[in-house]
């Protein structure tokens, strides 16, 4: 994978919710929000957003992954990063976009002018803002294990797992364990698991196996198609393992230190429409 080279932190960044995140995990977002406002910067928050378009890419249909992913590059004019809380998703428009206008100068241009901007959360959080957990005081705060899974697109694509796994071994208080099938797919795979339903269901029985084997009983992900398929899985086998997207489980940490900002973060946001 190419080394990417990190910008200086900005004061302005886009947030693409993504649109698991919007009907699913609200709260993801807003506490995607919170980790970004906790450094200072401005999120912005264009109203017109919806999906990046890989259901339809990996279903085969590009002309309509295009119309979406058309729609999406008119919102982020200013040069802005844009952060994305799901490596899934981060990974198709930093890598697939571009690849889907080959056949249109103008817009391949615009397709790889904000695909350079797209940064997956954690990266973002760790290159770019350079956070540094590790002196938060956690006297105050539940002592937690937990194990993580990175989706696909996260692992291979965007190579955030490692930022995932750093972010998390920083906090005070939180022992990350590793599990045997930590770099195997969950089964979600969007459409895949739809299409092909008794291969994923293995897939995921084998994920909830394999984190419940450790002892743990939390698993963060930094994507929310995983995190809910792996959740319901678990609840449906009636495994005690609970989940929460990485967004959520950094913030929540912060903020049990007590070190982080004051008052309600999302009066902050700036939504453009």
């Amino acid at each position: 994978m190419k080394e990417r080279h990190y910008p200086q932190a900005p004061k302005h960044v886009y947030l693409f919710g993504t649109c698991l995140v919007d009907l699913f995990v609200p709260q993801a977002g807003l506490d995607a929000v919170r980790l970004l406002e906790r450094e200072g910067v401005t999120v912005h928050y264009p109203q017109g957003q919806s999906c990046c378009g890989q259901p339809a890419y990996s279903s085969g249909n590009p002309e309509q992954a295009k119309q979406v992913a058309r729609a999406q590059l008119a919102l982020f004019q200013e040069n802005w990063p844009v952060v994305v809380p799901s490596g899934s998703c981060a990974g198709m428009m930093r890598h697939h976009w571009p690849q889907l206008f080959a056949d249109d100068a103008e817009m391949a241009a615009l397709a790889r002018s904000v695909s350079e901007r797209i940064y997956e959360l954690t990266e973002f959080l760790l290159k770019v803002l350079r956070v540094d957990y590790s002196d938060l005081i956690a006297a105050d705060a539940q002592t937690e294990k937990v194990v993580l899974h990175t989706s696909c697109g996260a692992r291979r694509e965007m190579g955030t797992r490692q930022h995932g796994v750093e972010l998390v071994d920083s906090l005070p208080g939180v022992t990350r364990v590793e599990h045997e099938r930590e770099s195997e797919c969950c089964g979600f795979g969007g459409t895949f698991s739809l299409r092909h339903p008794d291969i994923s269901g293995a897939m995921v029985k084998d994920k909830v196996a394999s984190a419940c084997a450790t002892g743990c009983g939390k698993l963060v992900s930094a994507d929310c198609g995983c995190l809910l398929n792996i959740g319901h899985a678990a609840a449906y086998q009636g495994k005690r393992l609970e989940v929460e997207h990485m967004a959520s489980f950094l913030w929540r940490r912060v903020e049990q230190a007590g070190i982080g900002a004051a008052g309600d973060m999302t009066q902050k946001i700036e939504v453009a429409a």
